[in-house]
């Protein structure tokens, strides 16, 4: 992948997103994403990022699967831990693992990864890209020179 093309993953990912904050919401998304199966990247974070698009196949799996495990996991009368760049016409989506939440909301200067990232653009290495907070990076710099 290209450093540009990365940049574009980058910036997305940082892009405005919408919370799926109501199950019905979250059914809308489901649905307008297995309408269109084809050209969707499915990425858990922690592994190496799929350098192909998901077969339709293996999306619909992946998304009854995400869903039955977020309403078993996330026992709340809300969802809010799906987030789109656009409920009504999706590119990119991140899937919070209910039992990884840290602080998702709010305006923490680094929330946690989500669980997993569907996207129609090629993911990079997210855990890569994240950059150490100044304050690490001084302290490792302490440690190490």
């Amino acid at each position: 992948m290209t450093e540009d093309a990365d940049a574009d993953y980058l910036a997305a990912f940082r892009g405005s997103f919408t919370s799926a904050l109501r199950w019905p919401q979250l059914d809308a998304l489901w649905t307008r994403i297995r309408a269109v199966p084809d050209g969707w990247y499915v990425y858990a974070i922690g592994e190496v990022p799929p350098a192909d698009v998901a077969e339709p196949d293996q999306l619909l799996t992946f998304v009854g699967e995400v869903d039955a495990l977020l309403r078993r996991d996330h026992d709340e009368d809300y969802c809010g831990i799906v987030y789109a760049d656009d409920l009504a016409a999706p590119r990119m989506v991140k899937i919070y693992d209910p039992n990884n939440l840290g602080m998702v909301c709010g305006s923490s200067a680094n929330p946690p990864l989500p669980g997993w990232v569907l996207s129609r653009i090629p993911p990079v290495d997210l855990p890569a890209a994240q950059a150490p907070t100044a304050g690490r990076k001084r302290w490792w710099r302490r440690l190490f020179g």
